[in-house]
Parts: C-alpha cells; sequence; structure tokens
C-alpha cells in the first residue's frame, strides 16, 4: 500500500484534502475536498468561487485542470505497484460546456493496466451537478522507483 494510500486512510477525506494543498501548495488554490481515493478510482469536489472563476463568470479552464492533475496524479500513486514511480508527462483536454457551478472532477482508471512501465492513460471527467464540462487524458511517465 502506498504512502498517499495510507496517509488518505488514517487522516479521512477532509483533513486528507488539507494536507494535498500543504504539501502541494498550489492544488489548494481550487480548494479541493477528496470524495473518494482508492486504487482505480479517486474523485474530488471544488467549489465555484471568486478564486476560480474567467472574465465571463465560469469556472477557469485551468482551474479544471489543476483538479483532473489532482486526481490522476493521487489515483495513480495509490494505483501502480510498491516500488514504482510517476510523473505527468503531458494533459490533453477538451472543454464541453462552461463549468457554471461547483465541479466535481473524476478519475478512472479502472480500464488501465497499473503493471505497465512507462506511458499510461489516465482518463478524467469533470461534471457540474451530473453534466459533464470537461475531460482530460493525463500521460503519466511510471518508472521503476
Amino acid at each position: 500500500m502506498s504512502q498517499m494510500m495510507q496517509m488518505y486512510q488514517q487522516a479521512g477525506p477532509e483533513q486528507f484534502s488539507a494536507l494535498i494543498g500543504q504539501v502541494a501548495p498550489y492544488f489548494a488554490s481550487i480548494a479541493p475536498k477528496f470524495v473518494e481515493l482508492r486504487p482505480g478510482y479517486a474523485e474530488v469536489t471544488f467549489p465555484k468561487r471568486r478564486e476560480v472563476l474567467n472574465h465571463i463568470g465560469t469556472v477557469h479552464a485551468i482551474a479544471l485542470c489543476n483538479a483532473a492533475e489532482l486526481v490522476a496524479g493521487t489515483m495513480t500513486d495509490v494505483s501502480i505497484p510498491t516500488g514504482r514511480r510517476w510523473i505527468p508527462r503531458g494533459m490533453t483536454v477538451e472543454y464541453l460546456a462552461k463549468a457554471s457551478g461547483d465541479v466535481r472532477a473524476v478519475a478512472d482508471g479502472g480500464e488501465v493496466d497499473w503493471n505497465v512501465v512507462g506511458d499510461i492513460k489516465v482518463p478524467v471527467r469533470a461534471y457540474v451537478d451530473d453534466k459533464p464540462v470537461f475531460r482530460a487524458e493525463i500521460t503519466m511517465y511510471v518508472s521503476e522507483a
């Protein structure tokens, strides 16, 4: 079990959410709240608030990318075999609709082969209520530690 998974289980979702912002301060900019984290799945929410808005009053594209990298990274960390490490190598995004409310970002790695060494593609979707507003594919480079 990864250190991140142990930390999540010990701290619980609320405290873990605060800790992530201390470990990687940029993630704190969206004020994420973890809903769930387990091998093959991560889900966070973040509120629509002034700090994440663009000039038309909807959630900024980069805030959505920030949430995508957070769920993809934490899920990758708790999903890869012990003795491996990862780093994001690239991200392809598509904006599907204006994000006009609180956001829920989901990384579902149920179809990912976590035993691969090299590039893996991690899918992420973001929703406002149940409406899809964003999708991303994040390339993670996984190597032996």
